[in-house]
Parts: C-alpha cells; sequence; structure tokens
C-alpha cells in the first residue's frame, strides 16, 4: 500500500518536477526562435547584443528578454564551437539566472550552461563572475567560451594569483569575469586595504554563477581567508616544546578525533610542568594553571595536535623544504593556506623543516560573507541535493535536479563490507584484475595520498599497470583524468581530484590528437585527426562492451554527496557503467561514526576470512551514519557563520566608511566632527557634568589638550573663572583648535591639507581594525569557556565584540586628531637635512648590496614627521607628489616622495 506522501507525488508530482515543467514553455519558446537566430550573419549576433542591452539598459526586465538572449547565445556557441546546447541545458541556464542551484549530473555540459545565464545578466553592463574551484579550469573555461562571448561581442577575463595589476583590473572590468573563488575573496580583502579608488579592481558584486557550488560554498566555506603579515619570531620556543612530546606515552593525553582536540591527564599535566621547569621554559615557581603560562600551554597543545592528529601525506605533505596542506575533500594542495594559532609552527617543528613566524591578521573574510555580498548568486554542481538545507539557510538558495540529456545506464552495487583492512583490499586487487582483464577501464577513489600509494604498491606487486593522481602529481591531473577512460586503464585518485574534467570512454579525443602534432609538428593535422578519431570510435566501442567506466571506491566518505560525485564519474551522457563501494569495519568512518551493532551482527554471522556482507539494509546504515556526520558538520559551519557575522557587520560598515573617505574630495567636515567628539570626550572627563568646581582637574585637562590637540592653552585658569562652566570651556577649546588647524591648512595649502586628510583618516582606520580583528580573535578563543557559567558564548561575544568596536572608534578619534595636530611642513633647514640623509642612504645602496627588507634598524625619526612639499630631485620628472600613482617603482626602505619623513614601507607603501 502506498504511503500518503507518495501517493500525493504520484498525483501532484514532486516540488522539483513542478519547477522542471515551469521551465518548458520558456524552452519551447528559445526553440521557435531557432530558425529566426540561425538566418543572422555574424555581425547580426553582435548588433542583437547591442539591442538587447539597450532595452536592458532602458528598463526592459532580464525575464522578458531571456528566450532571444538564450536564443542569440546558443546560436554564437553552435558556431563558435560546434555545440548545440541541449534542451535541459537551457533548463540548466534558466534555473542559474533565477538565482538556484542546478543539480547536473557529470558530463551534462555545465560549462556551456552557464554561458546562458552569464551572456543575459551581463547585458546590464555590471559584470558576471564565474568561479571555479582552481586556476587551470578558471583559464581553461575562460578560454574555451571566450569564443562563444566574442561572437557575441562582449569581452571575457581570467583572473588568476600573481597577476600583472593592469592585467587583472582590465579583467574585472570585462562583461564576463572567471575567477577561482580564493582570487575573489583576496582581491575583495585588497581592495579595501587600498588608499586610491583608481587601484581598486573588483566593480560592485552584481551576478556570480559558482561552478562545482558545494566544494566552494561548503567544503572550503570552514575555513576563513585571511591575510596575514608576519609577527615577532618564536621558533626557538616551538622547536624545544617539539622535543617534549615524542617522550610523553598514551596514559598522558586523550585524543578526540571526532572534535579532533587532545587534552592532557593529570600525569600528562605533571610530565609537562616537569619537563618545561626542566628545559627553562617554565619558571620555577610557576605552574601550568597559572595565567601567566597560557602561551606556553597553548604552543603545548598544538605540538600535541600537529603530533597525534595531522599525519604526514594525508593531511599535508612535505614539498621543498615546505609543508603544505593537503585538502581533505579533494586531495589537492593548498599551496599558500597555513593553518593559524600557532600550529602550523608546530607541524614545522615537527618535520624539522624551517619555521615561518606567525602572521597577525590583516584582512579576513568567510566565502559566507564574500558570496552574500553578490546581488544575485547561483551555482552549478552534480550533488547538491543532500546539502539543500544549508543551501536555502545560509545563502537562500534553492536546489532544482535538472533531468539527464539521456537516461543513466550506470550499474550501481550495493556495498560489500569485509571485517579487516586486508581483507578488504584482497577483494579490491581481485575485482580490479577480473575488470582489467576484459578491458574495463577502472578508477579507483581512495581518501588520501598514503592510501592511494599503498594500493599503488598492491596493484605493483600483481603486476597490474597502473596511473596515480593525487596531490603529488597535480600539474599532470587533467591529463591523467583524460585517460582514465581508454581501454584497460587503471587510475588511482584521491576522492575527487580532476573535477571538471570529463573521463571519456575510449579516452580523450583531443588530449590524444594535441600529443601526436605535439610529437609529429610536420605532419598533416587533419590526417592526424582522421586516423585518431577511427582508432578512438573502435575503443570506446570496445570499453562500451566491457561495461563502460568502473568507479570503484576503497572507503566511504563522511559526506554522500562526495560518494556521489565519485560515482557520477561514470555513466555520463547515458554510457554504460558501474560503480562499487568496498568498506571494512576498520575504515575511519566506520571505526569513528559507525554503529557498534553492525559489528556485533557480522560477528555473530561467523563470517570465514574474506567474505564480505552486501545487503541494501547496509547501505541504510551508512547512509544513517553519514547524515549524522554531515549535520554535525553543518552545526559547526553555522556556528563558525555565526561570530562571523558579528565581526561582518563590523567589516562593512569600516570598508563602506573606507570607500566614503576615499570617494571624498573634501574631509575637512569629518575632521572636524572628529576633533569636536574628542574635546568633548576630554572636557567630560576632567570635568565630568553635575560636579562642583573644586571636584575639576584642570591640570589633567591641560596635559589631555595638550597631548590630544597640540596646542597651548590657559585651560587651568579658564577652570578656575568664576562662572564657567563645562559647555563654555568646550567652546573655547574648539575654537583654538579650529583657529589652530586653519593656520595649518594655510601653510601646507587647502590641496595638500585635503590629501593629508585622506591619508592620516585611511591609515589609521586600517591600522585600529587590525588591531580590533587581533583583539576579537582573542575574544573568540577564550568566550567558549563562558558556557560553562552557564551564559551563551555567542551573546557574550556579541556584547563585548560591540563594545570593542566602539572602544575602536573612539580611538580612532583620538588618533586622527592626534596625528592631524602633530604634522607640520618642514623648516628649510630640516628638509634639506632629510634630503642630504637621502643621499648618504642611495650613495650606501650603491656601493653595498642592499639589506633584507627589515634588516637594517630603521633610523629614530622625530616625534610626528610631517609632510613637506617634496624637494624635485626626490621625485622622478613630472611626478606629482599628491598622486601616488605617478611616483614609478619607489625602494621599500626609501623616504615616501609624499615628504612625510616616513620611509615608503610604513607610509603609502603600508597600503599597496
Amino acid at each position: 500500500m502506498l504511503g500518503m506522501g507518495t501517493l500525493a507525488k504520484k498525483v501532484f508530482g514532486t516540488p522539483n518536477d513542478r519547477k522542471v515543467k515551469a521551465t518548458r514553455p520558456i524552452v519551447q519558446k528559445i526553440n521557435d526562435l531557432e530558425p529566426e537566430f540561425e538566418k543572422l550573419t555574424d555581425e547580426q549576433l553582435k548588433e542583437k547584443t547591442e539591442e538587447l542591452a539597450t532595452r536592458a539598459m532602458k528598463g526592459e526586465s532580464l525575464d522578458a528578454l531571456l528566450p532571444e538572449a538564450f536564443a542569440n547565445c546558443r546560436e554564437a556557441a553552435k558556431r563558435a564551437l560546434g555545440l548545440r546546447a541541449f534542451d535541459v541545458q537551457l533548463m540548466g541556464g534558466i534555473f542559474l539566472h533565477q538565482g538556484n542551484i542546478s543539480e547536473m549530473k557529470t558530463g551534462e555540459g555545465k560549462t556551456l550552461v552557464a554561458t546562458f545565464p552569464a551572456y543575459l545578466n551581463a547585458l546590464t553592463g555590471k559584470g558576471v563572475h564565474v568561479v571555479t574551484v582552481n586556476d587551470y579550469l578558471a583559464k581553461r573555461d575562460a578560454e574555451w567560451m571566450a569564443n562563444v562571448f566574442g561572437a557575441l561581442g562582449l569581452t571575457t577575463g581570467v583572473v588568476y594569483p600573481q597577476q600583472p595589476a593592469a592585467e587583472k583590473k582590465e579583467a574585472y572590468a570585462c562583461d564576463v569575469t572567471y575567477a577561482t573563488n580564493n582570487e575573489l575573496g583576496f582581491d575583495y580583502l585588497r581592495d579595501n586595504m587600498k588608499s586610491e579608488l583608481s587601484e581598486m579592481f573588483q566593480r560592485k558584486h552584481n551576478f556570480a554563477i559558482v561552478d562545482e557550488v558545494d566544494s566552494i560554498l561548503i567544503d572550503e566555506a570552514r575555513t576563513p581567508l585571511i591575510i596575514s603579515g608576519p609577527s615577532q619570531d618564536r621558533s626557538d620556543l616551538y622547536t624545544a616544546i617539539d622535543r617534549i612530546i615524542p617522550d610523553m606515552t598514551d596514559d598522558m593525553f586523550t585524543k578526540d578525533e571526532k572534535q579532533r582536540q587532545v587534552t592532557f591527564t593529570d600525569a600528562g599535566n605533571e610530565f609537562l610542568e616537569s619537563q618545561l621547569h626542566a628545559r627553562g621554559l617554565l619558571p620555577e615557581d610557576q605552574t601550568l594553571y597559572e595565567p601567566e603560562s597560557t602561551t606556553v600551554v597553548h604552543h603545548v597543545n598544538q605540538a600535541l595536535r600537529a603530533h597525534k592528529l595531522f599525519q604526514k601525506d594525508k593531511d599535508y605533505i612535505v614539498r621543498n623544504g615546505e609543508v603544505v596542506l593537503i585538502d581533505e575533500f579533494t586531495g589537492r594542495m593548498m599551496a599558500g593556506r597555513r593553518l593559524s594559532e600557532g600550529l602550523h609552527q608546530a607541524i614545522e617543528a615537527k618535520e624539522g623543516v624551517q619555521i615561518q613566524p606567525e602572521n597577525v591578521t590583516l584582512a579576513q573574510v568567510t566565502f559566507q560573507n564574500y558570496f552574500r555580498l553578490y546581488d544575485k548568486l547561483s551555482g552549478m554542481t552534480g550533488t547538491a541535493a543532500t546539502e539543500a538545507e544549508e543551501f536555502q539557510e545560509i545563502y537562500g538558495l534553492g536546489v532544482v535536479e535538472v533531468p539527464t540529456n539521456r537516461p543513466i545506464a550506470r550499474v550501481d552495487d550495493d556495498d560489500a563490507v569485509y571485517r579487516t583492512t586486508a581483507e578488504k583490499y584482497a577483494a579490491i586487487v581481485e575485482t580490479i584484475k577480473e575488470a582489467h582483464a576484459k578491458g574495463q577501464p577502472i578508477l579507483v577513489g581512495t581518501t588520501s595520498i598514503e592510501k592511494s600509494e599503498s594500493l599503488s604498491d598492491l596493484l605493483k606487486q600483481a603486476g597490474l599497470p597502473h596511473n596515480v593522481l593525487n596531490a603529488r602529481q597535480h600539474e599532470q591531473e587533467a591529463q591523467i583524468v583524460a585517460d582514465a577512460g581508454k581501454l584497460g586503464a587503471i587510475t588511482i585518485a584521491t576522492n575527487m581530484a580532476g573535477r571538471g574534467t570529463d573521463i571519456k570512454l575510449g579516452g580523450n579525443v583531443e588530449f590524444k590528437i594535441m600529443e601526436a602534432i605535439a610529437a609529429d609538428p610536420d605532419a598533416d593535422p587533419e590526417a592526424i585527426r582522421e586516423k585518431i578519431e577511427a582508432a578512438h570510435e573502435a575503443d570506446e566501442k570496445k570499453v562500451k562492451e566491457a561495461g563502460g567506466l568502473f568507479v570503484l571506491a576503497t572507503e566511504r566518505h563522511e559526506s554522500r554527496r562526495i560518494d556521489n560525485q565519485l560515482r557520477g564519474r561514470s555513466g555520463r551522457q547515458g554510457d554504460p557503467g558501474r560503480s562499487s563501494f568496498f568498506l571494512s569495519l576498520e575504515d575511519d568512518l566506520m571505526r569513528i561514526f559507525g554503529s557498534e551493532r553492525l559489528d556485533k551482527v557480522l560477528s555473530s554471522l561467523g563470517m570465514k576470512e574474506g567474505e564480505a556482507i552486501i545487503h541494501p539494509w547496509v547501505n541504510k546504515s551508512l547512509e544513517r551514519a553519514q547524515a549524522k556526520v554531515e549535520g554535525r558538520n553543518f552545526d559547526m559551519r553555522k556556528q563558525v557563520l555565526k561570530f562571523d557575522d558579528v565581526m561582518n557587520d563590523q567589516r562593512k560598515l569600516v570598508f563602506s566608511q573606507r570607500m566614503e573617505i576615499m570617494e571624498a574630495k573634501d574631509l575637512s567636515e569629518i575632521t572636524a566632527d572628529m576633533r569636536s567628539q574628542v574635546i568633548d570626550d576630554i572636557v567630560t572627563q576632567y570635568i565630568p557634568p553635575k560636579t562642583y568646581a573644586d571636584q575639576w582637574d584642570g591640570e589633567g585637562l591641560y596635559a589631555a589638550v595638550l597631548e590630544n590637540l597640540n596646542i597651548d592653552v590657559p585651560v587651568i585658569e579658564w577652570v578656575a573663572e568664576e562662572g564657567v562652566d563645562d559647555e563654555v570651556i568646550a567652546e573655547r577649546l574648539e575654537e583654538k583648535a579650529d583657529e589652530f588647524m586653519a593656520a595649518k591648512a594655510e601653510a601646507f595649502g587647502p590641496e595638500t591639507m585635503r590629501s593629508i586628510e585622506k591619508q592620516v583618516l585611511l591609515q589609521t582606520i586600517d591600522a585600529k581594525w587590525r588591531e580590533h580583528l587581533l583583539t576579537l580573535e582573542h575574544l573568540r578563543s577564550v568566550v567558549g569557556f563562558r558556557g560553562y557559567a552557564q551564559r551563551d558564548p555567542l551573546n557574550e561575544y556579541k556584547t563585548e565584540a560591540f563594545q570593542l568596536f566602539q572602544s575602536m572608534l573612539d580611538s580612532l578619534r583620538v588618533g586622527v586628531t592626534q596625528t592631524l595636530s602633530r604634522i607640520r611642513p618642514l623648516t628649510e633647514q630640516e628638509q634639506s637635512e632629510q634630503f642630504a640623509e637621502i643621499r648618504r642612504q642611495m650613495a650606501e645602496q650603491a656601493g653595498a648590496a642592499a639589506p633584507a627588507d627589515d634588516a637594517a634598524p630603521a633610523p629614530a625619526a622625530a616625534p610626528a614627521p610631517a609632510p613637506v612639499a617634496p624637494s624635485p630631485d626626490a621625485l622622478p620628472a613630472g611626478a606629482n607628489p599628491d598622486d601616488p600613482s605617478t611616483w614609478g617603482d619607489v625602494g621599500r626602505n626609501s623616504p615616501c616622495p609624499c615628504g612625510s619623513g616616513k620611509k615608503f614601507k610604513h607610509c603609502h607603501g603600508a597600503l599597496v
């Protein structure tokens, strides 16, 4: 008997069916327009773009323009690439334009699908970002799809790391820009550290299409993007602590692999205390429980985590003397990513490589909060349905499953569960041998580099030729994946290595042709193509007869999505295929999260060695375990986001203030308001309201006025006057301060003064924001303990973060007022002394190798160095002292051309 839910679905269809059905009339409209667009010349396709863009600018909705735009784009793609989009691809494009996630199986042509909504939304002239998981895919897709956009009269750009500034700016100005999520996030942070609008790269965040959306918005969203600068070097401390850990026995700590935490037992604390005392790392009269010991305890804890929770070749590899992290989901190297809070340094000490100094955060943002900046967001992937709740709750994105162009013909076996790892691997090798004997290509999925290499050793012993693809072979990734569908090929890959590259049965024709042409450049390319295509057709037929691509997984992942991605590599576009999962009770997922009942059931069955249990019930049990882990991971990400949202509101406010300052021509009103507020605050501090005159602190007020406003006025006499009150004193101070600053502006000249105010404001905001980020980091690390006092850590964090933000704004006002009150033009004698010093330094540098950036101690600067009209010989010909873009290349240790008297790296160079 059918359940109520099942019956309702049969009658009314699922919500997903209804969404798909709703797009069919639109797809029909696009198809009806096809004959009309086929008649257009190449030039007329571009003219059509201009017409549609004009209509969009005049206010016609993009939804109304969609059928014509999609028809135009389909025709351009057909001519430029020889690919005619299927109806299901148009559907996927419609869902993307509506701000949804289109779940499309592997091989359904997602790269082409993205061109439709990208083209439609680019008609507004606000730019579209297409986001990919790595630089290779960003460049490949941009190069490939530029043919389509070019045929439509649109420009295409690609953004990548270490790109020249002019080229990057041009790429962002294009109609469609391809980039990785990391580079977009970092450019956003860098833009908000710039001091000139002309130096910023990104425009407004209009519309983004995120490819492999689950990988970017969920897997990678666990860790924020951080721009940091080095702090003091403490490598001796890490090394000394690292020597203690190997002597610790198992009874001295407990390990929680679920939470990835380690804690010391009482025996561990006693051992550590004696060792730290003996090595001089802890004073004799100090215990580990005292507040002064916090730093040492923190670093000991990180060293223990480095030894007991982080495994070489699984969590990281050592390459060229550096510890490089491995992405647990893709098996890819994350070059440039470092663990925070001294953990990366602890791993470097463990591996005996050079220890890089810990960093202080200069700017940070989570992927969640970066992508929520876009007015409209959409995404594509083969697997999103299992995380639909998270996409909806965090990003407001709906997930729509787009039907496949051809029915799926892949056979999905039930999981085979073995008692031990050894039995499992023996069965895997046997299965590979059988499939290889009939010429079936096999893709073997593993969860770590270590496991892929140990399986590779087993296959070598069995005499089976194979390719291994993991983070060590990152560069050849696309080539190895393209070959994975060849007749009899065996490819071992970590999880989702090679994502974005199709595995075609019989191998990749284009790769084969490129290889053949490169090997014999004199041969006729057309003849080579014909020969290879004929051979490929025969190979493809044999592979299909052998059963298509066989995906063999050696373990279940924590997330069902990752397993589905691996499974989805087989059976593309209706091809035959097969997928099997081989598990053992010793696998991490089974050991940490699996049910103990399963182990008891298997034991009671009295299974013989090498036997496996295969039953749909086992699949269900495993899926429940995975769903539990997914739920826990979602809760963790949600918690991180709740804390980051507090900082995000502050970040948005600070960044928008910076933008207003950079756009403003005259900031004298803002600085005057700040000065007025500082005066009110110091008057209130030393002449509290509703107090008697004998309680006022005239001397304290005089010292504060001198320190903050740099004016010497008879405050003590004013305070002693009969009938005077706090308001009168505040008015007099404001009048004197305004006169003092007006005289200063006259001495500098109005234009120079406006430029100085802008730079002082920006530099002070940046410095205060960096200090604030560090304070919030420390607050975040300790606020969790408030839970023990029955107080909600998140509410505590919100309250204290707000108070800290208030005090940051107060100190910002004081900082700006103090700096502006102290700057002054240099006298002629000071100028000539400064330039004599510059020439002396230049002569020294010419005579000897220049020291490292921070090798030489900086010369003592006079208090409050002041901007000065620079001497002509300090600047290149035609340079404008108020316009940094005209200064050319300035040495980091050279005096700043603005005339502040500071080194360039501490002045304008600090903001670049």
